[in-house]
């Protein structure tokens, strides 16, 4: 592997490591030279996919459960994280409910924003201190085609993304010129389990597809290269970024 992107001997945090545009994400960076802690809230503590796949590479995994809707959940976790000499934190945990803005139930909209946006801003507090100490760090959160556009009938969700696009570059802000870079990744429409309600719409499915130029959705495996690039010293001058990764559909 090229230099510029070997992450050997760095240890990233995976927040939603356990399935889809995470378990990706993870194994990416793994294949790259990092060891692996992996946060979700029903992280096995034994065998997995995910632990396979990194020790399978000769590469350390240590798996942490945290339900990122609960506050207290969220601060004993970046207790425990800031414990550790983390070099990338990957802040990709997150939900997503559907239903009209007028009948958006508030406990919907508080469980959303608390998981997509309040506990990534919770976490990156806890990891950046000591990123800040040491003058080196990567952040990188999971934003969205919603970070740019409205939606519908996920009025909780938008404004989540959004938000994340904002502290994107307001933490680049403050922590750019003490060597943490912050940067986003907006996946498309990625075949997974937050989208499923979508897949399995024939008609929604359809128009989505059609937008896309490149003709078809996105897999969890698209991510990777992307998370690997921002995570690496490949992109030690790009910071306060959100990089789509969306086969073309914002072109459109």
């Amino acid at each position: 592997m090229n230099s510029q992107f070997s992450l050997a001997g760095k240890l990233a945090v995976v927040t939603g490591a356990r399935r889809g545009i995470g378990l990706a994400m993870s194994i990416a960076l793994a294949k790259a030279g990092a060891d692996i802690i992996g946060v979700s809230s029903n992280m096995e503590e034994g065998d997995s996919e995910l632990r396979r796949s990194v020790e399978d590479l000769g590469h350390k995994f240590l798996p942490l459960r945290a339900d990122l809707s609960n506050r207290t959940e969220v601060m004993k976790l970046g207790e425990i994280l800031s414990n550790y000499d983390i070099d990338i934190l990957v802040n990709n945990a997150g939900s997503i409910e559907r239903s009209p803005a007028l009948i958006h139930p508030i406990e919907s909209w508080d469980r959303i924003i608390e998981i997509n946006l309040n506990s990534q801003f919770i976490l990156s507090q806890a990891v950046a201190k000591k990123m800040i100490a040491k003058g080196d760090g990567k952040i990188i959160f999971t934003a969205s085609l919603l970070s740019f556009q409205g939606g519908i009938n996920v009025p909780g969700y938008t404004a989540a993304k959004s938000g994340i696009a904002g502290l994107v570059k307001a933490l680049s802000n403050e922590w750019a010129n003490k060597g943490v870079c912050v940067n986003a990744i907006a996946p498309g429409y990625i075949s997974t389990d937050n989208t499923q309600a979508l897949q399995d719409d024939p008609d929604r499915s359809k128009s989505i597809t059609e937008r896309i130029p490149m003709g078809r959705w996105g897999k969890p495996e698209d991510i990777a290269g992307a998370t690997v690039f921002l995570a690496s010293s490949a992109s030690d001058y790009v910071t306060g970024i959100i990089l789509p990764i969306d086969g073309g559909w914002l072109g459109r």
